[in-house]
């Protein structure tokens, strides 16, 4: 079974030895994804904006691997201010409201950047 990976702009995977999305089969897992700009450098500053960049770095990862968003089975969502579980939860609807997969959200203490509200991940099942 072959193994497909991409990349995105996050400076951590090189330096930390992990990718961004993973393909094996018809399986993908796309790793915690935080609110990080194509260029590199860190975040908007709204909860909603950081949720929004976060869906879309992980459906372009998920795209380049073959699927869609129809595809995704379940998203993980850690945020650190329960105050932001509706416009996150909202922004995840714009994504994910016309096929809804599982989906977990859970407040953390914090995550690596503390400027960060929220971080996901996903998980989808691309048939062939």
């Amino acid at each position: 079974m072959t193994t497909q990976r991409v990349s995105s702009a996050s400076p951590y995977e090189a330096h930390y030895g992990f990718c961004r999305a993973l393909r094996r089969g018809n399986h993908v897992f796309v790793a915690g994804t935080a609110p990080i700009n194509p260029d590199g450098s860190s975040c908007p500053k709204t909860a909603t904006d950081q949720a929004r960049r976060c869906f879309t770095i992980m459906l372009d990862a998920l795209q380049q691997l073959g699927g869609t968003s129809d595809d995704v089975v379940r998203t993980r969502m850690f945020i650190t201010n329960a105050e932001d579980r509706h416009p996150i939860g909202e922004v995840h609807g714009e994504f994910f409201a016309e096929n809804p997969p599982v989906a977990t959200m859970v407040v953390v203490a914090s995550l690596l950047d503390p400027r960060w509200k929220c971080e996901m991940e996903l998980e989808a099942f691309v048939a062939d």
